[in-house]
């Protein structure tokens, strides 16, 4: 269970509140990082129907239009208006309530948004995604959020396809003041198995593992990576508790394919969204939600090693949802 935070016997009321303040973020904060999603997700669909007397099927179509344009995807937008078509007690004006509830019910169905610890020995992240959604700088931001919360940790260079991608984790884990096990040119599966063995030999905490950036679309990647996954559920698979994949949040409803394939290949445990801060397309929260019953647990907020929070639905939904 996630507990970097509960206040223990040792600390003062204002050193729990600051390992507290590692994680979350303030309603304010995330308000403003939202706040395009919000225009694009809630703003625009409220102000096309609210004005209205009742639901037709005019109304309904433009407003299915505005949700799929705010990444809701195509499955999840004919949903919700369907369900409007069949009903007359949700009246246009009260559309605002009627999305907030339909979203809350779709993340909670998702599944706890906590991240998911052993109480004691290993802990093993799996971090997947693309090339450019940025595994690297959050794996080092996650990192250092856990070093800060009192963890052993290490990272495994497991990217050793990109050029000097284990150059550039290294530089990370120096910022982050954590260890790092690399051995470059060889393969990555026998990369993750040696620090695997590190990490148990050596009582680490957690072990964050990086992966080279796959093409979803690409089956001899895939097929790699899965045989990384492999040598996990070999040597560790009771240490396996997040195998998450890192979306861009500027990728929209391609982040559903990309979801779809990483988790027939990997069998994903939840999401981790990054460069949230000024995108419109945060509504894809929701999408992967309802579609793969994935819980988003971590967005990226910006460039800074703290720029990492932990999501939490009901702010979220809140922060979306409220002036």
């Amino acid at each position: 269970m996630f507990d970097f935070f509960k206040k223990k016997d040792s600390d003062t009321p204002s050193e729990a509140e600051e390992k507290k303040s590692f994680w979350h973020f303030s309603f304010d904060g995330l308000k403003k990082t939202i706040s395009n999603t919000t225009q694009n997700l809630v703003d625009n669909v409220v102000a096309s129907v609210e004005e209205e007397e009742e639901f037709d099927d005019f109304i309904l179509d433009d407003m299915e239009d505005l949700l799929i344009k705010a990444d809701l995807g195509v499955t999840l937008a004919s949903s919700i208006t369907d369900k409007l078509r069949k009903q007359t007690k949700v009246k246009p004006s009260q559309i605002k309530q009627f999305l907030k509830e339909e979203f809350a019910q779709i993340l909670d169905s998702a599944g706890s948004s906590d991240l998911k610890l052993n109480e004691t020995g290993l802990s093993i992240f799996f971090i997947t995604g693309v090339n450019g959604a940025g595994k690297t700088t959050l794996i080092a931001k996650l990192a250092n959020k856990f070093r800060l919360s009192g963890k052993k940790v290490l990272l495994a260079a497991g990217d050793t396809f990109r050029a000097a991608a284990e150059e550039q984790l290294d530089i990370w884990a120096q910022r982050a003041q954590v260890d790092i096990y690399r051995k470059d040119g060889i393969d990555a599966a026998a990369v993750v198995y040696d620090a695997i063995k590190k990490a148990q030999n050596e009582g680490y905490e957690i072990l964050l593992i990086d992966t080279a950036g796959r093409l979803h679309n690409k089956k001899n990647l895939m097929e790699e990576l899965n045989k990384v996954k492999s040598v996990i559920d070999k040597l560790a698979p009771d240490c396996l508790t997040e195998s998450m994949l890192v979306l861009d949040a500027n990728t929209g409803q391609n982040g559903l394919s990309q979801a779809k394939l990483f988790s027939e290949c990997v069998n994903l445990t939840s999401v981790a969204l990054t460069k949230l801060d000024g995108s419109a397309k945060g509504g894809i929260i929701i999408a992967i939600a309802k579609e793969f019953n994935l819980p988003v647990k971590l967005i990226g907020v910006g460039e800074k090693l703290d720029d990492l929070k932990l999501f939490n639905p009901t702010d979220f939904l809140n922060a979306l949802f409220e002036k």
